[in-house]
């Protein structure tokens, strides 16, 4: 789950920082919620509220990909900004956190 303030608009921004994803509908008797899924795993956008803000708070989800420093310009292409890193890590690999438009992290590791 990704907390933040805008549902409408954060479902727009996940849908471009990863094109891959598509959009689900789960119709529920008292609301019908939309998520994204990609590879299997569900990216739900969820409201921000007084429990849960947005923004880094400790859990940062890291996902692998082929190409990073592709991935780093195309998160920034489409409004992310960079958070930690990019840092050398273990066998020539690279990592870096990047941060939503609401503040929250995406780890890139590849």
């Amino acid at each position: 789950m990704i907390h933040v303030a805008d549902v409408a608009a954060a479902l727009d921004w996940y849908s471009r920082a990863f094109p891959a994803a598509r959009r689900t509908n789960i119709h529920w008797p008292k609301k019908n919620f939309e998520y994204l899924e990609l590879n299997g795993i569900q990216i739900e956008i969820v409201p921000a509220d007084e429990k849960v803000a947005s923004g880094p708070a400790g859990t940062v989800v890291y996902w692998t990909v082929a190409d990073f420093e592709a991935e780093v310009n195309h998160f920034q292409s489409v409004g992310a900004t960079l958070f930690r890193g990019p840092a050398e890590i273990e066998d020539g690999m690279r990592m870096c956190q990047i941060r939503d438009p609401w503040g929250n992290c995406i780890g890139l590791r590849g």
